[in-house]
């Protein structure tokens, strides 16, 4: 399959999902839930870089751009309308990037999704005879742990955590392909007249913030491995802790 079609029908699963979490209205308040929480969360871990020093820009990309509660509705419809023109007009590395996103993407909204699922469902995990809990009695963070414990998927988890830290990588690698800089800003008023704006945006600032972090050449593999050591750590505490000291975890928040 080509890179024009694998974005093509990751938007297109992206969109079926939204449809369905739509028709449902709890459905979607949980999903919905479960993103302003995973903000929330990625603001309390990162705290320290995203008030300054060398790896703010590029924690509140990631913030704005990957794990941020925002509706990117309106960038995956830009995405799947010119994906065969990326394909055709740009550089096989800056394709191969765009592919990546999307399969983030799409991977991070089936995710979201099964936690959404689960938050209603409100079953008590890993135990043989799961009892119904009162979400209204727990706090946030507690529902959120229990559902991540429910839905699992400890691998797909791992590959999320994968897709994160090589689209880093291929970020900074596009900034050192000459040109590439020259060509993304061409491109600005004739992806505003397409009304291509928002994908432009994504476009331009992600290249502008690793562009200016690679200037020093250990500050973005640094800001990959803080990335990584964080949250492979929650990851193991969401996955061994009781959903109740989970509470305690994010006490601060």
């Amino acid at each position: 399959m080509d890179a024009a079609q694998t974005i093509r029908d990751a938007v297109s699963k992206i969109f079926a999902l939204r449809r369905e979490s739509v028709s449902n209205p709890q459905l979607g308040a949980a999903i919905a839930a479960i993103k302003q929480f995973q903000a929330r969360r990625f603001v309390f871990t990162y705290g320290d870089i995203l008030k300054a020093g060398p790896y703010q820009g590029a924690a509140e990309f990631f913030l704005d751009e990957l794990y941020g509660e925002k509706d990117y509705s309106h960038r995956d419809a830009q995405f799947a309308r010119i994906a065969g023109a990326m394909q055709k007009f740009l550089p096989k590395p800056a394709v191969a990037t765009a592919v990546l996103l999307a399969e983030l993407h799409l991977l991070t909204e089936e995710l979201d999704f099964a936690m959404g699922q689960a938050w209603l469902d409100g079953l008590q995990p890993s135990v043989s005879e799961a009892s119904t809990f009162n979400p209204a009695l727990q706090s946030t963070s507690v529902h959120y742990a229990i559902a991540w414990q429910i839905v699992g998927q400890r691998e797909n988890r791992r590959v999320q955590l994968a897709h994160v830290l090589n689209m880093g990588r291929d970020l900074d690698r596009l900034t050192r392909m000459p040109g590439l800089r020259l060509v993304l800003k061409m491109m600005r008023r004739p992806a505003e007249a397409a009304g291509l704006s928002d994908l432009q945006h994504f476009l331009e600032h992600g290249f502008d913030t690793f562009a200016k972090m690679g200037q020093n050449k250990q500050s973005v593999s640094g800001f990959l491995s803080l990335i990584e050591q964080r949250e492979t750590a929650l990851m193991d505490e969401l996955f061994s802790r009781t959903p109740e000291s989970m509470a305690n975890y994010f006490s601060a928040m």
